[in-house]
């Protein structure tokens, strides 16, 4: 089932143009936004979520258009860009307290399951914590509100690598709910270990947009990891 559809989307930032993107999210997929820094991948998320205004395209979730339902549909997505940078000297349980009541579908039952899984420390500050510590904190608000859709740019930046295994096993936990999960990143491994399709962006144009089986497929040369074609084609290199 299509949970988001995102046709010809572009914005223009002066020299940088995202071009034409196209996509769709699944419900119980894991989509992997692979692409090098300044490609496109934060300027696209923030596209779909409304956080930039685009110049052209269609933007929907839930079979509802973006513009005029964006209260309810935001009730139904998870979102997280990583490392917060809000009330750093604010309680972390304070935060919550007011989180919780922007959504009509909180979970406390959830919060309390992740705070356990991450080891956060409700007593303490943003401005406490490590970046690593703020990442799984901004994890935690996404998740606790039953999302139908989880939306994360880079979200194991700054973690050491037991917690991204951690978190990506629990973005296969996700999915397996049901859950679709779209994530940017520029770590490979984070791609080979958990995603089902692949969007890879390049100068603000998706080059590859497919399940990973057909990526490795059509992309990879014999005896060639995911990482090695990627940076193969990065270089401009045909298949």
């Amino acid at each position: 089932m299509t949970l988001c559809n995102i046709k010809n989307l572009s914005k223009s930032y002066p020299p940088f143009v995202l071009s034409d993107i196209s996509f769709k999210l699944n419900a119980g997929r894991i989509t992997g936004f692979i692409g090098r820094n300044g490609a496109g991948k934060t300027t696209t998320i923030k596209s779909i979520l409304g956080l930039v205004h685009t110049d052209c395209g269609e933007i929907c979730y839930f079979d509802l258009p973006f513009s005029g339902n964006e209260r309810e549909i935001k009730q139904r997505v998870g979102f997280s860009t990583g490392a917060i940078n809000y009330y750093p000297k604010k309680k972390i349980k304070n935060i919550v307290a007011v989180t919780q009541t922007l959504y009509q579908n909180w979970d406390e039952g959830a919060y309390r399951e992740y705070l356990e899984m991450f080891s956060l420390d409700e007593s303490k500050m943003p401005c406490e914590l490590s970046e690593g510590m703020k990442v799984k904190f901004n994890l935690l608000l996404a998740l606790s509100h039953r999302a139908e859709i989880l939306i994360l740019d880079e979200p194991t930046s700054g973690l050491d690598p037991f917690s991204r295994d951690e978190l990506l096993e629990l973005f296969i936990e996700l999915k397996n709910r049901g859950v679709a999960v779209l994530f940017s990143t520029h770590i490979t491994s984070d791609i080979e270990k958990c995603a089902d399709d692949i969007m890879y962006i390049r100068n603000g144009r998706l080059v590859a947009n497919c399940s990973k089986d057909d990526f490795c497929k059509n992309y990879c040369k014999d005896g060639e990891t995911l990482e090695e074609s990627i940076l193969r084609m990065e270089r401009g290199d045909k298949v």
